[in-house]
């Protein structure tokens, strides 16, 4: 795949992801793209694996419904309204129709009836349901702790300077294999750049949450750390992890068990903590390889916004 033509896709996605609340039009995102609307078409369409109407329409559902998880404190029509829809009506038809689950049965999964088959499982494959969204108190071999105070302190606030890293991209979303492919090469790239295995500082930027976004559609940047002479060159790009505060949580346990440790982040310590989420993706910043320890093991980031 040409290059030149990968970076001009993601810096149309990056426009969609920072417009989802208001209508976005063909024309707009072919002419952020700088190709003509009848090319652009297509070649979003062989790199992304679906039509840009269809992105657009996923990550805003996607959106919602992670805003009806972790901000209960807005009601479903002005979460509606936030997110382009011009009534609650058509938000839940459209959130039924996608997920097979209504709004309101989303943020009570307790009450939710059985689903009709959403639009995520018969098109993308995806079983959603809506109590995953909810992780369970996580359990000692996880965090080290078995109650909520407990977890509470063992999440610290840090200010973190800036730090340029080279990246790369999953070509599969979340799915362990292409995972691993992309940080083999640039765990390669690092070495041969006279960054030594052990002293790599390896970062991941995951921007979905695969409880509600099909694994293969996930977002998913492998990150080095790395000093601002060194040249990087494509397939790979450089990028700057920005300064601020940080909610970091120390995980240890099952690659599986990861999910819920983040969830936590939003669903137990953010609402009682006085902060809010930034809107940069989570870091997850890796402490040892679970291919060779059969665990994993790395520090949790959110990035706050500024008080």
């Amino acid at each position: 795949m040409n290059t030149e033509y990968k970076k001009r896709i993601e810096r149309v996605i990056r426009f969609i992801e920072d417009n989802l609340h208001q209508r976005i039009s063909l024309s707009d995102v072919a002419s952020v793209s700088h190709f003509s609307v009848y090319h652009f078409h297509r070649i979003f369409t062989a790199i992304v694996g679906e039509t840009v109407n269809d992105y657009i329409v996923r990550r805003r559902l996607e959106r919602a419904v992670n805003h009806l998880v972790f901000h209960r404190e807005l009601s479903i029509t002005q979460i509606a309204l936030d997110l382009g829809y011009s009534s609650s009506a058509n938000f839940s038809k459209a959130i039924k129709g996608h997920f097979g689950f209504s709004p309101s049965e989303i943020r009570n999964p307790d009450k939710a009836k059985n689903s009709k088959i959403g639009k995520v499982s018969s098109k993308y494959g995806k079983v959603f349901t809506p109590s995953d969204l909810y992780p369970a108190r996580i359990t000692d071999n996880v965090i080290n702790n078995n109650n909520s105070q407990d977890r509470k302190m063992n999440i610290k606030v840090r200010e973190l300077g800036s730090q340029r890293v080279c990246t790369l991209a999953s070509n599969g979303g979340y799915a362990p294999d292409a995972i691993y492919a992309a940080w083999d090469k640039l765990i390669e790239w690092a070495s041969n750049n006279g960054i030594p295995e052990h002293n790599q500082t390896r970062f991941a930027l995951a921007y979905d949450n695969p409880t509600v976004t099909p694994v293969d559609k996930c977002r998913y940047v492998a990150s080095i750390v790395v000093a601002d002479e060194i040249q990087i060159n494509s397939p790979f790009t450089s990028f700057e992890i920005p300064a601020g505060k940080y909610a970091v949580l120390y995980f240890k346990g099952d690659p599986e068990e990861a999910i819920n440790a983040q969830l936590s982040i939003y669903s137990d310590w953010l609402p009682n903590s006085g902060f809010e989420p930034d809107d940069f993706p989570m870091l997850e910043n890796y402490l040892n390889d679970a291919r060779v320890d059969g665990f994993l093991e790395m520090e949790i980031h959110v990035k706050l916004k500024g008080m």
